[in-house]
């Protein structure tokens, strides 16, 4: 005996169903990758401002001026016993191009 056609609509919400959660899930993990992807980019380049502010003080300064900025308490507490300490002797700023002809 064929399927009646209330079988085929009952079919057919449940597969509807299982595709909402589907496609739910799958947003889900895309969610979650990209929160991960972001969170590493922060990470390093956290970690390559904080190299560049312990060798260059320009990076420190930038880095002084960026912690100065932080609202909430609780980050604060973060950078509450730490200060950019640069190491190296400040590099000189390359001097401006000329655009007059020669």
């Amino acid at each position: 005996m064929p399927p009646t056609r209330t079988d085929r609509i009952v079919a057919a919400r449940r597969k509807l169903e299982q595709a909402r959660a589907d496609l739910q899930l799958l947003e889900a993990r895309e969610a979650q990758e990209a929160r991960k992807r972001d969170t590493r980019r922060k990470i390093i380049l956290g970690g390559l401002l904080l190299d560049a502010a312990a060798k260059e003080p320009r990076f420190a300064g930038v880095l002084a001026e960026l912690v100065e900025r932080i609202a909430r308490p609780q980050d604060k507490t973060a950078f509450a016993d730490w200060a950019p300490t640069p190491n190296a002797t400040p590099v000189p700023a390359p001097a401006p191009l000329s655009t007059a002809s020669v």
